[in-house]
């Protein structure tokens, strides 16, 4: 039965207080990921003790799954040698993770004491750039030759199985070490025992190079469903893999680092970082807003005397400019998303131009009929609801427009789009919004008096 993480501190608190190793029905109960979800909430003293008190084995589960800041507190207390056993039992791609977040020193210093060709290929992999297929890419797969046949296979499989990731697929490649196809496991099972690899194998291969940046890989993946993806070198020789796991992680942090720029926080921003880091990160943000609010308030000056006139007007105001917002903001989110998918691109997508355009005006006349009836209600003017009815479809329109055409234009001229999007448009339905009403306003002033 699954316990929350409460119960596992519980429990934890338990061991420590007796120092007694966990018991092994407690590890298998308790899924590795909860158990360091449980300890992230420990002090670093305290989560040194607990690891003490399991295996090597136990420890590099737990290990696996943490965040970066438990792990890294997990072996703020170990010795090399300690760290070296817990990589032991790792893939080599999730300790080229780890080494990346150590300090130059260490990181040199594990190298130095690891074993020389485990080594190697964690140094390779260290080379690729962390947001690269290379740098999230594992080595341990299967690789047979076209020539083999299904009974030669499965005898080799049996043998090199256990050192890999994944065993259901089979990458297949020529007498020159070149990728040319794949398999899966159950096609080499129902096979004939005579039948070559080159006859089962699928040769229509999505692959990348690795130096194709994650989101582009986590793109593919996604378009064509695939469970791993193929990571190979100039030559066409398979140089790694790439799991649908380590694709979910991509897709999460992508996103995330998308969400978290549209409103101005550094993606390493978590609910517990320190007040000052926060500042840092959100402050210079806030002074951009502030220069693009005080354009907004430059433009009402322009038309001071009118709201003077009729006082009506500054409460009907931020209607116009909430709502263009709002609908500014649902454009830029379906646009950011298409761009981020690669659905869309800056020549080829003008229909959606107009569409977007389109869903602006009929939603500005829709929302704005209701508006101009309820002004008109309250305030007995039927210019007043005239007024605003044909701002709101003005503004929406703009919000639609820019909505679509601030994240291409960013893009285009290499900025990201998710960094400065918002900005830019809430500026557009701001003092777009304002200056339309407002200009309505002084152009019906006599009717509106």
């Amino acid at each position: 039965m699954e316990k929350n993480i409460n119960e596992i501190k519980l429990d934890i608190d338990k061991y420590l207080e007796q120092e007694k190793t966990p018991e092994d029905k407690w590890l298998i109960e308790n899924h590795p990921i909860d158990i360091a979800e449980a300890l992230s909430d420990l002090e670093a003293v305290e989560i040194n003790n607990f690891t003490n008190l399991l295996d090597t084995e136990e420890l590099a589960d737990i290990f696996e799954e943490a965040e970066e800041e438990l792990q890294i507190d997990i072996l703020k207390y170990k010795s090399a040698h300690e760290i070296i056993e817990i990589f032991s039992h790792m893939a080599a791609d999730d300790i080229t993770d780890i080494l990346g977040l150590l300090p130059i020193q260490k990181r040199k210093e594990l190298l130095r004491q690891m074993k020389q060709d485990d080594a190697l290929i964690v140094r390779n992999l260290l080379g690729y750039d962390k947001d690269s297929a290379g740098g999230i890419m594992t080595t341990e797969y299967l690789l047979l030759n076209k020539n083999l046949t299904t009974t030669e296979a499965l005898t080799k499989l049996k043998n090199i199985a256990p050192d890999t990731e994944i065993i259901d697929t089979i990458f297949v490649s020529d007498n020159q070490k070149k990728l040319v196809g794949i398999v899966d496991l159950r096609n080499i099972l129902s096979s004939a025992d005579n039948i070559k690899l080159a006859e089962i194998m699928d040769d229509n291969l999505i692959k990348v190079a690795a130096d194709v940046d994650q989101e582009i890989v986590a793109q593919l993946v996604s378009k064509y469903d695939l469970t791993v993806i193929p990571v190979i070198n100039k030559n066409d020789i398979l140089i790694g893999i790439i799991t649908v796991d380590d694709i979910i992680d991509v897709i999460e942090a992508e996103n995330t680092e998308d969400m978290f720029k549209m409103v101005g926080v550094h993606e390493e921003e978590s609910i517990d970082s320190p007040l000052w880091k926060s500042i840092k990160s959100r402050l210079p943000w806030m002074y951009i807003n502030l220069a693009t609010a005080f354009l907004a308030t430059f433009t009402v000056n322009l038309f001071e005397s009118t709201i003077a006139k009729v006082v009506a007007l500054a409460a009907a105001m931020p209607i116009v400019s909430g709502m263009g917002g709002n609908a500014g903001s649902q454009t830029l989110s379906i646009v950011i998303r298409g761009i981020a998918l690669g659905e869309i691109d800056f020549q080829d997508n003008w229909k959606l131009l107009f569409k977007e355009a389109l869903i602006g005006i009929i939603n500005g006349a829709a929302t704005g009929l209701v508006t101009g009836i309820i002004l008109y209600l309250m305030y007995g003017n039927y210019y007043l609801g005239l007024i605003i009815f044909l701002a709101m479809i003005l503004n929406l329109f703009a919000a639609g427009l820019f909505g679509f055409l601030i994240p291409l234009g960013l893009k285009l001229v290499g900025i990201d789009p998710a960094l400065a999007s918002a900005i830019f448009l809430t500026t557009v339905t701001d003092v777009f919004g304002f200056f339309v009403f407002l200009g309505l306003a002084k152009l019906f002033l006599p009717f509106l008096i």
